[in-house]
């Protein structure tokens, strides 16, 4: 039996991120952008779970694999249409919700 087996290893990352999180002004930006990057790892799993590269989603959807790349780093900023367009070509519907 592995000694480590159930033990969560923290990585050098994640040990990063948990000091940066002390500094409250840190934490403020970071709890700003959240949502912002919530979506756009939704978006990028949602295109993986689907099977499709960028390439093959801007065939079905019309939208440049550019302005899919853009979005999927986070230098865009899609209107709901667009990601209602992207989720049509995943074979998915949009779905938000205000928590």
């Amino acid at each position: 039996m592995n000694r480590f087996q159930g033990v969560k290893i923290m990585t050098n990352y994640e040990k990063f991120f948990e000091e940066q999180m002390q500094n409250p002004e840190i934490k403020k930006e970071y709890d700003r952008l959240e949502p912002t990057f919530s979506i756009i790892q939704a978006f990028i799993d949602a295109r993986k779970a689907s099977g499709l590269t960028q390439k093959e989603l801007s065939i079905r959807t019309g939208i440049t694999k550019i302005d899919i790349s853009k979005i999927e780093r986070g230098n865009a900023n899609p209107s709901i249409q667009t990601l209602q367009q992207l989720a049509a070509g995943m074979g998915r519907m949009l779905k938000i919700q205000f928590v």
